[in-house]
């Protein structure tokens, strides 16, 4: 797709357009209701939609179809990547009325991480094809690690701070407690940061990890650089309010990590065959209307498995629940 200096220009006001929204929206600390949450999710969602019939209409049919199916696999990805902020979150015990600004901030880190990362893949893109053969091992391998990982059933996951968040916190300090929405504040005459701050950074430096799995993901479907950054923004910008609507809900998809390795698996697949392709190798290549259909069927399918498992583990649950209380009941009549 060409896309002219001046579509980026007016897409990118846009976004920032959007965002100034979204940060007035959240300038005031307060508690999210689901109401709220659930509205802003749908406008977001809309947006998007919109954004891909607009490429439809205006640009082609293939570069809507890329924009779809690459918004999808970055919101699914977005979805999984809640469970890591739903840690840091308890681990550094934010109050809930700063959460919503935790998240804001930190979705503002990760699209600028983001937009450098894919800078950076499509220049690598446009002079080495080879690295086609990188990004789809690097997404076999990482398809299958996610595998092990549910398959390990860990019950309790802690979040742990990397070598860079733990240098920073040993450089500036870190006061005992949170003051409000402030950063820093002073501390006996030094000047230290609040924990509001070591959140924003815990999450901001995390989606560098995210990004490692989700640019080689989306490049995997397009390589138009235009499609890719507005696929990220997109799926990115309505990621606060979908914390605060499905936080409750991330535990019951227990199957997510396994229908995110296929989707990962099939898109590196679907890599190296378009590097063989590029290569000169007569091998059939994966369609962009055939990885919709995969992507979407896995989530569909992922979606209710997982509530049929949790479905029968609460059954269970209450099975044993009044076994137990028919113990009691009996030892108490006997006593």
């Amino acid at each position: 797709m060409d896309v002219s200096m001046t579509l980026w220009a007016v897409t990118i006001l846009g976004l920032i357009a959007l965002i100034a929204v979204d940060f007035l929206i959240g300038r005031k600390p307060h508690d999210v209701s689901i109401k709220e949450a659930g509205i802003w999710t749908v406008v977001w969602i809309v947006l998007a939609v919109l954004f891909g019939l607009g490429l439809l209409i205006f640009g082609t049919a293939q570069a809507s179809g890329e924009f779809f199916a690459g918004f999808i696999t970055e919101k699914s990805l977005s979805v999984d990547n809640l469970f890591v902020f739903v840690l840091i979150m308890a681990k550094f015990s934010v109050p809930s009325h700063l959460q919503q600004r935790v998240l804001l901030i930190g979705v503002l880190i990760a699209l600028v991480l983001r937009a450098i990362f894919i800078a950076a893949g499509a220049a690598v893109i446009a002079n080495f094809s080879w690295v086609f053969y990188i990004f789809g091992a690097f997404l076999i391998y990482t398809a299958w690690k996610l595998i092990q990982e549910a398959r390990a059933e860990e019950e309790e996951e802690a979040y742990e701070e990397n070598r860079l968040l733990k240098s920073i916190e040993n450089r500036f300090g870190v006061a005992d407690k949170y003051h409000g929405t402030k950063l820093f504040i002073r501390n006996n005459g030094k000047r230290v940061m609040t924990p509001l701050m070591v959140v924003m950074l815990a999450i901001g430096t995390t989606d560098v990890l995210f990004a490692l799995d989700s640019i080689p993901a989306i490049f995997g479907l397009t390589q138009d650089p235009y499609i890719v950054f507005t696929a990220n923004a997109f799926a990115l910008m309505g990621l606060r309010q979908l914390y605060f609507l499905i936080g409750g809900l991330l535990k019951k998809l227990v199957h997510l990590s396994y229908g995110l390795s296929v989707i990962l698996g099939f898109i590196g697949v679907k890599l190296v065959l378009h590097a063989l392709h590029e290569s000169g190798v007569h091998v059939p290549e994966i369609s962009i209307p055939f990885s919709l259909t995969v992507i979407c069927g896995v989530l569909v399918i992922t979606t209710i498995t997982s509530l049929i498992a949790n479905k029968k583990t609460e059954q269970r649950a209450e099975a044993e629940a009044a076994e137990a209380a028919k113990a009691d009941d009996k030892e108490s009549v006997e006593s």
